[in-house]
């Protein structure tokens, strides 16, 4: 008779070590989120700089060599894993939130800004990756080529957070401002845009070879056809309100097992998981689920806010400012040049050629730049693949950092009709063709 064995689990003493990093992730998050907003910052922005304290950047100055006594070695796989749990709820989050309707509101503008606010950038950044290249640490990297850098640094350079940008919007009151609108639009296009790119590059830098790529090419296309053509149709079906077994109970765990396999799909086909979580959302029926269960994606959104701070410190685990060297200095501030410049002029000249009057544009200028969150999730993608080094990741952070926190105030500067934040008591506004927030108040979520 056969036996079976049962793999052993974590030590005792590793379960315990993740429980207390876990505590203290949580508590200096909830803390630099809290200054975060007392700034009239976004709360992501206080939870990624607390990611980076709590790694070698700040600290890893004490003594006592307190990264690795808070985050051993053998707790820093569970860390790895329930940041990429968290990312894949989040990127189903920001997928359900793409609603192509809102894009066709505001037409040949909207088409205008989006590809001049993603092609100077990526044009910017490739050129960029191709004049660092020999100060790459090629120990630190998987490629020896500069192609796949490059189209890696374009993409990374052309991404605008949406996510952060409506969280933004909707706390200074903008939710109905006719730029506020057309920038979430923007940067809905963008992120598309820039996710086809870096699934593009990810094929590049995984593929062994012509057949290896059109094989993953292949499986890409057959699994993008089939959430279009058979799992949205069969959702839809299956999440009906007048199912006798409707309810959120269901929806619930249709959504999440939903995301999950279409997540396990792309990483098992050589791409990230993140791209069949964000794929997986935005074939989700939305008009089914708002009728029958809209309180669902909100609860999927929650647990994915408590494992993000996981992953901000998973992240600021391979930051390492005092790492930057002689290069640095040179190294980020051409980052921050490139990045700026890219967005900024990219936006503002596209509209200013569509009609947009110089504030109007320059306000849309201001808001492309807003990066965030999305772009840690891409700086991951390339440190994982290989394609970055620690230095260049560093400076990518930082500019992530800095973008994002320069958004608001400047918004501020430049649109003399920015509102303060609504009261938590005041109702959130709503876009009239559905039944979710457009954009949620402040104290919600990122």
């Amino acid at each position: 008779m056969g036996s079976h064995t049962i793999a052993a689990g974590p030590s005792p003493g590793a379960t315990a070590g993740l429980l207390c990093a876990l505590a203290l992730i949580v508590a200096v998050s909830s803390v630099f989120a809290r200054l975060a907003r007392r700034l009239r910052q976004p709360a992501v922005v206080g939870e990624i700089v607390a990611g980076v304290v709590l790694g070698p950047s700040a600290l890893g100055l004490l003594p006592g060599d307190l990264v690795d006594v808070v985050f051993p070695a053998d707790v820093r796989p569970s860390l790895q894993v329930l940041s990429q749990l968290g990312l894949v709820l989040f990127m189903f989050g920001v997928g359900y939130e793409f609603d192509p309707a809102r894009l066709r509101r505001h037409g040949a503008q909207v088409t205008a800004v989006s590809l001049g606010s993603v092609a100077l950038p990526f044009a910017l950044g490739a050129g960029l990756a191709v004049l660092l290249a020999p100060w790459f640490d090629r120990a630190q990297m998987k490629t020896d080529g500069v192609l796949v850098p490059a189209l890696f640094l374009g993409a990374a350079m052309s991404i605008t957070a949406f996510p952060v940008l409506a969280r933004i919007i909707g706390e200074r009151g903008l939710q109905k401002d006719r730029v506020a609108v057309i920038s979430v639009a923007c940067a809905a296009i963008q992120d598309v845009l820039a996710w086809i790119v870096l699934a593009v590059v990810v094929a590049l830098a995984g593929s062994t070879g012509p057949w290896s790529l059109g094989r993953m090419s292949l499986a890409c296309a057959a699994l993008s056809a089939a959430l279009v053509w058979l799992v949205r149709p069969a959702l839809a079906w299956a999440l009906s309100p007048a199912r006798p077994w409707s309810g959120a109970m269901v929806t619930h765990a249709v959504l999440v097992v939903g995301l999950l396999l279409s997540a396990w799909a792309t990483e098992a086909m050589g791409l990230h998981a993140v791209f069949g979580a964000f794929a997986f959302g935005a074939v989700a029926p939305r008009a089914e689920v708002n009728a029958g269960a809209p309180e669902v994606p909100e609860r999927i959104e929650q647990a994915s806010l408590l494992l993000l701070p996981v992953f901000f410190v998973v992240t600021g685990l391979s930051v390492d400012l005092d790492g930057l060297g002689g290069h640095g200095v040179l190294i980020l501030p051409a980052v921050l040049v490139v990045a700026c410049a890219g967005k900024f002029l990219g936006a503002a000249g596209a509209a200013g050629l569509t009609g947009a009057n110089r504030q109007d544009a320059t306000v849309l200028g201001v808001l492309m730049n807003a990066r965030g969150l999305t772009e840690l999730v891409i700086l991951n993608v390339g440190l994982g693949l290989g394609v970055l080094d620690g230095q260049l990741f560093t400076a990518m952070v930082v500019m992530a950092i800095l973008t994002t926190m320069m958004t608001g105030p400047l918004l501020d500067r430049f649109h003399r009709r920015a509102a303060p934040a609504p009261r938590r008591s005041e109702p959130v506004e709503r876009d009239p063709d559905d039944h979710r927030p457009l954009v949620t108040s402040p104290d919600e979520a990122h």
